[in-house]
């Protein structure tokens, strides 16, 4: 690989408890599903779901076919395990104060 085709990218994948980044350098035109797969993830945590809408470069979710560029950080999501706004609504109501009644 020559200079030009070399890409620097990361691959993070975040736990409860634990979480691991993975630098890789790869060659121009690397797929996320690619470098996910050359991380060695999958394989370090078998129930790693790698699918459509489960990863994403800074933040912003991408298809698994998205060519990385330089300096990208491809980030593995875990599935939520509760709805996010149903808990904030939750977290919205006193405890004992029950469900609101309109008049």
């Amino acid at each position: 690989m020559n200079e030009k085709t070399r890409l620097h990218v990361e691959v993070v994948y975040a736990l409860r408890d634990e979480q691991v980044l993975v630098a890789l350098e790869v060659e121009q035109g690397t797929t996320v599903r690619e470098a996910v797969e050359r991380s060695g993830l999958p394989e370090r945590f078998p129930g790693l779901q790698i699918a459509p809408g489960r990863v994403g470069v800074f933040g912003r979710v991408v298809p698994l076919e998205f060519r990385l560029r330089d300096g990208d950080r491809v980030e593995i999501y875990r599935p939520l395990l509760a709805d996010p706004k149903q808990a904030r609504r939750e977290k919205a109501v006193p405890p004992g104060a029950g469900p609101r009644r309109s008049r």
